[in-house]
């Protein structure tokens, strides 16, 4: 269905375009926090911002399938946070870059394709989406270094609503969801942990807002190694 360009977005493009910007935002994250060497992806234009895109077909796969069942939970009301976590080769989770959806109406299913009253339009939905990639551009310029090596990874983390679980990705591809391990989520934030807010947005339909969390073990290990070189620096 093509909206007119005033027209209010409807509850499922809604969430279809939720989905579009976090697939964008995932690989540009990959690529600004180095998970990955820069040669592994092309720079590529999204809501006329700069973002970037693995060459990869795996990861771009699991990251596509991934999201396409965040799409399936977020239908349901089953997603309040979708995190993307990026962890060393302990698991111990690094950065946790934090994307929280909250739903502020519900649509019968039979009107999920009309057009919502009050929403604002897809071009400034997208407009919206060129803000916050824009400002997830100039995020480095605020976080400290992120210790890179061989066993640095990320894994995408879904948090449901209290006494909620995953439902609709339960069979075919990706696998069911599973379990993730607490010091991945939102919940396994230390009390040194550092939280930046990067963008809020309501669409009229749900609120959207980006954060990134430097944790606990990121700024400990930043620590040390800067009195090391301080040391090092007295001794010379």
């Amino acid at each position: 269905m093509v909206l007119a360009a005033d027209a209010g977005i409807s509850f499922s493009e809604t969430f279809l375009a939720i989905v579009e910007f976090l697939e964008a935002a995932v690989h540009t994250i990959l690529y600004l926090r180095q998970v990955y060497p820069p040669e592994a992806f092309v720079r590529r234009k999204k809501y006329d911002a700069p973002v970037y895109q693995s060459r990869h077909p795996g990861l771009n796969e699991y990251i596509s399938g991934a999201l396409k069942a965040v799409r399936d939970e977020m239908m349901l009301g089953h997603v309040d946070k979708v995190i993307v976590v990026i962890k060393d080769g302990n698991d111990v989770a690094l950065e946790r870059f934090i994307f929280s959806v909250k739903g502020m109406i519900e649509v019968p299913v039979q009107g999920r394709d009309d057009p919502i009253q009050g929403a604002m339009s897809p071009g400034q939905l997208a407009g919206y989406f060129r803000s916050f990639l824009v400002k997830l551009g100039m995020v480095e310029g605020t976080l400290r270094e992120l210790p890179i090596d061989d066993g640095t990874s990320f894994a995408i983390v879904l948090e449901v609503p209290e006494e909620a679980r995953p439902t609709a990705s339960q069979q075919g591809d990706p696998p069911p969801w599973m379990p993730a391990v607490l010091q991945h989520s939102s919940e396994g934030v230390g009390d040194d942990s550092k939280l930046h807010v990067v963008r809020a947005l309501n669409t009229g339909v749900i609120d959207l807002s980006m954060m990134v969390q430097e944790s606990e073990a990121k700024l400990h290990g930043a620590r040390r190694k800067e009195k090391g070189k301080g040391r090092a620096t007295d001794e010379d």
